[in-house]
């Protein structure tokens, strides 16, 4: 397994990545019929954007050739802040979860963050969503939560912060 940077050949297994992984682990949180309409040629598109747009930084996980996960980072139109930027995703196919893959792609984005030179890096992550114990494990602390609504559903979303990314990337090594 390697962790790489994303090239444009790349977006086709992220979207698979990408919708695959909504489907297990939004499951019973967000709207079935929403999960249910994901669709890869969509989601394709979507990732050959996100890719071409360099003010996004995206690693993919490697198994083989198959992609198994990916991690992005940037820093959202809202984040005023300044030295700050944002760890926008990190998505795994299910069989993955639980065998540091995960831990490997945030030591990338966060080393990466650190070679920008940020030191605080937000994390938004749904209030029901187990991915939030991970970032609390690598020491992201709660900030507040905020309301969103997704397919005509409200949740619940959590913002996080990491105060110091040295010290994630000490921890996931």
């Amino acid at each position: 397994m390697i962790i790489r940077k994303a090239n444009i050949s790349d977006a086709t297994g992220i979207a698979k990545v990408h919708v695959d992984s909504w489907r297990t682990t939004y499951k019973g949180i967000i709207p079935q019929s929403f999960l249910d309409g994901l669709s890869y040629a969509q989601r394709t598109k979507l990732w050959e954007n996100n890719i071409s747009d360099k003010t996004n930084t995206i690693f993919v996980a490697e198994n083989e050739g198959e992609i198994i996960g990916f991690v992005t980072g940037g820093t959202r139109n809202t984040n005023k802040e300044a030295g700050a930027s944002d760890l926008t995703s990190i998505y795994l196919l299910e069989e993955w979860q639980g065998k540091s893959v995960g831990k490997k792609l945030l030591n990338q984005i966060m080393s990466t963050f650190l070679e920008q030179g940020y030191q605080k890096i937000y994390v938004d992550v749904l209030a029901d969503n187990k991915t939030r114990l991970f970032y609390q494990y690598y020491g992201a602390e709660y900030v507040k939560t905020v309301q969103l609504n997704i397919a005509g559903k409200t949740v619940n979303e959590e913002i996080y912060v990491w105060n110091n990314v040295e010290k994630v990337i000490q921890r996931s090594k």
